[in-house]
This record gives structure tokens, C-alpha cells and sequence, in this order.
């Protein structure tokens, strides 16, 4: 995708405020992707993605960088633990999966890309199906109607959306799932059920058939995800996913700090080693094997995250190290921040209880007063307890709407609630009680 560094920044800032450094280093990185794909073969092939390591406190937006980044640009992107991998040779996940779940979320996204192609060759004939079930019913009930006047009748009526309640019972395709898949050597899955159908010969095991009795609106779903099946090439879906997971895929590491060394040397200590040293040849560019062919993860772009207030970044192994050449701290948030959270994000945490509550016919309104309280209760209880970051804004948020939450919908004329200082006060008295009496704590 054709976008420029700054355009990158303006977008992450609708929905995330601060943290300008982290947010610039994503946007050269992503920038230099489309720099590197406008290369000769020749070049491309010795220009490596410039992995990121992020270090900053939880709910500060490290997660959240990376996620918008990959929607951004519509690029398969994983979000993995650190902590759930284990050293090779003990039970528990291998650092490969990681990959082959990347490589899963990239088949997805190229089978709705798919999909989406074939689409308007698959409406008629759903719409095909449907109106002859449609008919079929409807001749039961008054059969002295001719057929294609009942057939020119639904077409317009299920075109109108008429039928969108009407009740048919549809004959669909069910898949033969397999009773085991088997991991292998080298992490690839064997498929028991794949096995057999390739022992017996073609006709041998016609697929199966379940009737369902379903409203036209939800067999118009079903029938066209089915009919889009039929009409994507599989085999090309397969290779277009493995692409875009090598070119364009982006696995966030969180909980990097948590495998880091914090001194000894045995124990916890070595499993953790070991867990890094088999991380460091996916991230340096390897092949795994996946049960869609083999994938290289030469230009995967990892970003690396962590609180990093036990252990540092510099007691990862050297060797993983110098494979993030790009550090950036993101910084706590504080009162000024966690106003603009309330407010500015196209997501705000008051725009969303706002929409929340007005389903059950609730107008709520903030007062400036009111959102500069809470920020600056937000930014105490970070200081005073666990920094949890912008999280801690749900959490005041859920003390404070509690009974207004509880009591929505209760009435049947429209509601109006004022969120204002006193109103903060009111309900947030223990935490505000708690925050004052901490003064007097040496």
C-alpha cells in the first residue's frame, strides 16, 4: 500500500494519542515495505524488514500501534505471548506455530478477497436456489397458482426483500471433518480423514448432505458462502495467503521481557534462553513447514514488546538483540492524556457507552468538569496501584456508570443523564476517599 509516513502517523493518532516515537518508527517501517517492493528482484531479495522493540508499561498503546498498523494497510497480523512457547523438546507450543497461525490468518484474508471477486456470479445463483425453494413452499399452500407466475411474483418479492422472513428448508453441502489431525515432525499436521479419501477411489465417499430449516435471509448467507466456494480456485487461495504472510505479514511478540535473563543461570533461567535462541531463527529468516507448503520468514516484520521493569532489553541474548535494531520507549500516560483518550479517538471510551447506553434510550452527556475528574483519578490510581494505562480508564468507568448501566431501558420515555463533577463525586466518593487518604501515608 502506497502510503506515506505521515499519512501513517495522522491515521494511528485517530485512534491512539501519544506516543509520537513508537508511532513514527511503525510508519518508516511500513514505508519502507513499499519502498522495498518497488526494487528490482535482484535487491528485494537483500533488504530484510527493520524489527521493532517496544518497552513501556501495559495499556499504553504498544498493542494497539501494531494492530491499527496491520488493519492500516490490510496485512495478515498475529498477536502473540512470549511466555506460552516452550524450548524444543518440551511439552507446549513450539515458536513455528507462530508462523503457521500467521500463515492461517493470511488464508482467511485471501479467501475473503476471494470471495468478494466472486461474489456478483454467486448472487443469481443463490438466488436461483432460493426462489425454487421459495416456490416449492409456496405451492403447497396454493397449487392453483401456475409456476411462473409464482416463480416472476418471489423473484421481485425475495429482490424486495420480502422473504427475508420467510421460512424454507434448505439441502447443504456438509464438509467430512477429520477425527484427528496429527502434528509431525517439523510442524506439519497430518489429516487421518484426508488419508482415507486419498485411498478410495473418486465417487466413493460423495460428500454429505444435512437439510436445515432456515429463514431466507439466513440461507441467502450460507448458500452464497457455499456457491463462493465452488467457484474460488483453492489451490490458489493457498499460494496467494502464503504471499502475503511472507511479504506483507506482521507478528506482534508481546511479553518479550518475560523470557529475558534476570540474572543465575539455571532453572527458569535456561528454559527462557532456550525459548529465545529457537525464537531467534524465525525472526533472522528460516522456512517453516505449514500444511499449505513452506513459508519463509525472511520478511515477516516482528515487533517485539515488554514492560521490562524486572529485566532490561539488554538481558535478552545478544543474538536477539541485533535483530531489533529499532528500540523505542513509550512514555505513561498522564491526566492530559487520558482526557484526550475520553474524548479525541474515534473509538473514546465516552463515545462508546454513549452508543451503548442509547440502545436502550439513554441520551448520556459528559461535562468537561466530570472527564478531567476522572482523568485525574485515572492518573492517581496508576501512581498509587498497578499501572494498568488507558485500562484503568474502563475500570473508573464501569464504578461510575454503574447504576445508570444497571437501570438502562428500566423507563419507557427517553432518558437524559448529565455526567457532571458532583455526579463524579457521588459515585466515585470511595475511590476519591481512598485517593485522599494516601496523602497522609508516609
Amino acid at each position: 500500500m502506497n502510503i506515506l509516513p505521515k499519512e501513517t502517523v495522522e491515521q494511528l493518532d485517530r485512534w491512539i494519542i501519544g506516543q509520537k516515537e513508537a508511532k513514527r518508527a511503525v510508519a518508516i517501517a511500513l514505508r519502507n515495505r513499499y519502498r522495498r517492493s518497488q526494487l528490482s528482484k535482484e535487491l528485494r531479495e537483500e533488504i530484510t524488514p527493520k524489527n521493532i522493540i517496544m518497552k513501556g508499561p501495559t495499556g499504553v498503546g504498544k498493542t494497539e500501534i501494531a494492530r491499527r498498523l496491520a488493519k492500516l494497510v490490510g496485512a495478515p497480523f498475529l498477536k502473540v505471548e512470549a511466555t506460552k512457547y516452550t524450548e524444543v523438546g518440551y511439552v507446549g507450543r513450539d515458536v513455528e506455530s507462530m508462523i503457521r497461525d500467521l500463515v492461517e490468518v493470511a488464508i482467511r484474508m485471501a479467501k475473503e478477497k476471494k470471495f468478494e471477486e466472486v461474489k456478483k456470479k454467486a448472487e443469481p445463483l443463490v438466488e436461483r436456489r432460493i426462489v425454487a425453494m421459495v416456490v416449492a413452499e409456496k405451492k403447497k399452500r396454493v397449487a392453483d397458482v401456475a409456476e411462473n407466475i409464482l416463480t416472476e411474483q418471489t423473484i421481485t418479492e425475495y429482490r424486495e426483500g420480502k422473504l427475508d422472513n420467510f421460512m424454507i428448508e434448505v439441502e447443504m453441502h456438509r464438509e467430512r471433518r477429520p477425527m484427528i489431525d496429527l502434528p509431525v515432525g517439523g510442524g506439519m499436521g497430518i489429516e487421518i480423514g484426508a488419508i482415507f479419501d486419498n485411498m478410495l477411489p473418486p465417487g466413493m465417499m460423495p460428500p454429505q448432505r444435512k437439510k436445515k430449516l432456515l429463514t431466507v435471509e439466513s440461507a441467502r448467507e450460507q448458500l452464497m458462502e457455499e456457491e463462493c466456494e465452488r467457484l474460488i480456485d483453492k489451490d490458489s487461495i493457498a499460494s496467494e495467503g502464503i504471499m502475503m504472510a511472507e511479504q506483507s505479514g506482521i507478528i506482534f511478540i508481546d511479553e518479550i521481557d518475560k523470557i529475558g535473563s534476570t540474572g543465575g543461570g539455571n532453572g527458569p533461567e535456561v528454559s527462557r534462553e532456550g525459548v529465545q535462541r529457537d525464537i531467534l531463527p524465525i525472526v533472522e529468516g528460516c522456512t517453516v513447514q505449514t500444511k499449505y507448503g513452506a513459508v519463509k520468514t525472511d520478511y515477516i516484520l516482528f515487533i517485539a514488546a515488554g514492560a521490562f521493569h524486572v529485566s532490561k532489553i539488554s538481558d535478552l541474548i545478544p543474538e536477539l538483540q541485533g535483530r531489533f535494531p529499532i528500540r523505542v520507549e513509550l512514555a505513561s500516560l498522564n491526566k492530559e492524556d487520558f482526557l484526550k483518550i475520553l474524548t479525541q479517538p474515534d473509538n473514546a471510551v465516552t463515545k462508546q457507552y454513549q452508543e451503548l447506553l442509547a440502545v436502550d434510550n439513554v441520551k448520556l452527556k459528559f461535562e468537561k468538569e466530570a472527564l478531567e475528574l476522572v482523568a485525574e483519578l485515572a492518573e492517581t490510581e496508576n501512581e498509587t496501584n498497578e499501572n494498568l494505562g488507558a485500562r484503568r480508564l474502563h475500570s473508573i468507568m464501569e464504578i461510575l456508570l454503574d447504576d445508570v448501566l444497571f437501570n438502562a431501558g428500566t423507563k419507557k420515555a427517553a432518558e437524559e443523564v448529565i455526567v457532571n463533577k458532583s455526579f463524579v463525586e457521588k459515585n466515585m466518593k470511595q475511590v476519591i476517599k481512598k485517593t485522599d487518604l494516601r496523602k497522609y501515608v508516609l
